[in-house]
């Protein structure tokens, strides 16, 4: 199906004649290789392709960005990024992911100021396919065929495990991180050196089989491993799970009127489709879960239907279903607050910590020491810290309808070493796998 959007069956402006036109179909590996560059090419002054290594059979694993200076990272600007494929047989995120990147395209050519606007204060980062090797053996009605990379591995309990480390930490004092107990697929690998390359905020991975959101964490904290509601620091003080965040994942599995266990599987604790994952089905060394304890990035997976390979002639009313909810996605990554941790001098403090009082999980500035933090509304105390400097706190308050993040800046004061710092779950960061 190749169709041009128009302003009554797509809701937006219709596709500017400079952009090609979407074809509602499945692209192989090297189709959906071949889209991206030639979007790159029709919006190169927003957009740029670069690779961030290859999988097991030497596919590239190309990711798009979309931004007002690609290949830079713009100071106080949110990166975020979208994922799709990391289960081969589960090929729906990712072409949705592929119409996403012809669309932004198409409509900032086109003038839609509310994509413009998007793109101009935020650089987005797209990798439709995270496991090509996977989907290119994957074959409608076949089950779990593709569903592992080459190695027959599963890319999303292939992560360093790092919610045990947590889990360990709490119930036995001192425990020692092994390097020795991680060893992951270049698929993994490539993903793992993305996230701790790119000071990302926010971030999704896309998955087929339900109709569902689920949050981190993903492994269960209960002793025995049994599906229990295992929350992150950021789910338990605030109300995360009603943030504006979840809220706009929300439509994702609402876009059909979904409801809970619709798919054959009852979701014991979901509210309006959204649950924890740890209650829904728990799992080690998932991807969500990696990228909140070893980055400052908040990640949810994204169940899109029922259906884990749906039929070519549904991808069209798929996109339909699920486009507003993409946008809504991106734009939730300017929630919270950002600013700079600076020192005296107003020069930036690199890798300084920001804490929220309440929520034990921290997380750190950016090169020039500009940060974002996901927070709710509400009034939260707000601290800044670095080694060598005074603390500085400050008392925020964030409106009920944030519309963008709120501005709180930091000043530190040279000072004698602090030994009394508490170790935060977020410490975890700094441990290399490279």
């Amino acid at each position: 199906l190749m169709l041009f959007c128009d302003s009554v069956s797509c809701g937006a402006a219709s596709l500017s004649q400079a952009a090609a036109p979407i074809q509602f179909t499945y692209h192989s590996s090297s189709q959906m290789i071949d889209i991206l560059k030639k979007t790159e090419d029709q919006c190169s002054d927003i957009s740029r392709t670069y690779s961030i290594g290859r999988s097991t059979e030497g596919r590239e694993l190309l990711v798009i960005e979309f931004s007002s200076s690609p290949g830079e990272h713009q100071l106080l600007e949110p990166e975020m990024k979208l994922v799709g494929n990391m289960h081969g047989n589960e090929p729906l995120g990712g072409q949705l992911l592929l119409y996403l990147a012809q669309y932004l395209c198409a409509e900032y050519l086109q003038g839609n100021e509310r994509i413009q606007t998007l793109i101009n204060n935020t650089r987005i980062h797209i990798l439709p396919s995270m496991n090509p090797d996977g989907y290119e053996v994957a074959v409608y009605g076949y089950g779990n065929v593709g569903r592992n990379n080459a190695q027959n591995i599963d890319l999303n309990r292939n992560f360093p495990d790092l919610t045990t480390v947590v889990y360990r930490r709490r119930r036995q004092k001192g425990f020692q991180l092994l390097q020795s107990l991680f060893v992951v697929a270049p698929e993994t690998y490539a993903v793992m050196k993305w996230i701790r390359s790119v000071p990302f905020v926010l971030s999704a991975s896309f998955h087929s089989g339900d109709r569902m959101v689920s949050y981190p964490y993903d492994l269960s904290k209960h002793p025995r491993g049994q599906n229990m509601f295992s929350p992150t620091p950021d789910d338990k003080v605030g109300g995360f799970r009603e943030s504006q965040i979840l809220n706009a994942s929300q439509t994702f599995s609402y876009s059909n009127t979904a409801t809970s266990g619709e798919c054959g599987s009852p979701h014991d604790g979901s509210q309006k489709g959204v649950i924890n994952g740890a209650q829904w089905g728990s799992i080690s060394g998932s991807m969500q879960d990696f990228n909140y304890l070893h980055s400052n990035c908040f990640e949810v997976t994204v169940s899109l239907g029922c259906d884990k390979f749906p039929p070519e002639e549904e991808l069209f009313l798929s996109w339909q279903d699920n486009q507003e909810a993409l946008i809504a996605f991106i734009e939730a990554t300017h929630r919270g607050i950002k600013g700079f941790v600076n020192d005296e001098e107003g020069k930036g403090i690199k890798g300084a910590r920001v804490s929220v009082r309440g929520i034990r999980h921290d997380i750190t500035t950016a090169e020039n020491g500009d940060y974002w933090r996901l927070l709710t509304p509400g009034i939260h105390i707000v601290t800044a810290s670095a080694p060598g400097y005074a603390r500085a706190t400050k008392k925020v308050h964030l409106p009920t309808r944030m519309q963008s993040a709120g501005r709180v800046d930091f000043v530190l004061q040279k000072a004698p070493l602090d030994p009394d710092i508490e170790e935060e779950e977020s410490v975890l960061s700094s441990t290399n796998f490279f």
